[in-house]
């Protein structure tokens, strides 16, 4: 199945080029021309890849940037008309994975695309992908599938699938949770790892059940849990 992009661009004659560039290498292409059409876009329908322009109406790409970052790990490039050092550097700091400026050559865009989505979603560099009963984690990347779909989890959400997962079987407490994935410096409420445990099954969908509760303790990654 190919991927899915999303072009995040206000200016039509610069999103129909690009329309048209990706469409011709076989990607599915999801637009928007303002910042708060696209972050509710990507809340709606998950993709592969963004290419998002900085200066736009509503919500900038910078703002946009920091939003889904907030909430997935996607591919993110920056497209602008401004080659200063200080933007790209904050776009950098914000998350993004590359930065081009205007006026671009599609085939160099293209060919980027092309490597940013190898590096990120391919197991052929680096074999580090566990697949649990249709739950596939791609630690390089940072990706988590559920039967074959990308799912977006937040940076926090991700760090716990991966501590339940590295220590499946045992019985973790809420405050080794918090120690391990928050760290000890945070000063939060344990409530915070409950919290934090029902997105993450409500994103799991049917595979929330690997994820069980330690009555008055915590929880329990268990691939043998038929419950």
């Amino acid at each position: 199945m190919k991927e899915t992009i999303m072009i995040v661009e206000d200016e039509i004659r610069m999103r129909i080029l690009l329309r048209d560039y990706l469409k011709k290498e076989g990607y599915n292409i999801i637009e928007a021309t303002n910042g708060k059409d696209a972050v509710e876009f990507f809340a709606k329908s998950p993709v592969d890849l963004i290419i998002l322009d900085i200066m736009m109406p509503l919500l900038d790409g910078f703002q946009v940037c920091e939003k889904i970052r907030e909430v997935s790990l996607v591919p993110i490039i920056l497209l602008t008309a401004r080659s200063e050092e200080d933007d790209k550097l904050l776009g950098y700091e914000l998350g993004a994975d590359d930065y081009i400026t205007k006026p671009f050559s599609p085939k160099i865009l293209m060919a980027k695309i092309k490597v940013i989505l190898k590096r990120s979603y391919s197991s052929n560099a680096i074999p580090n992908i566990l697949d649990i009963k249709g739950l596939k984690i791609n630690k390089t990347a940072k990706c988590v599938y559920v039967d074959d779909t990308l799912i977006n989890l937040t940076p926090k959400e991700y760090e716990l699938l991966i501590y339940l997962v590295d220590n499946k079987g045992i019985a973790l407490t809420r405050d080794s949770i918090l120690d391990n994935v928050w760290g000890y410096e945070f000063y939060g409420d344990l409530r915070v790892v409950d919290t934090t445990i029902k997105r993450l099954r409500e994103k799991l969908k049917d595979k929330a059940s690997l994820i069980s509760t330690v009555r008055g303790s915590g929880y329990r990654f268990e691939v043998n849990n038929e419950e």
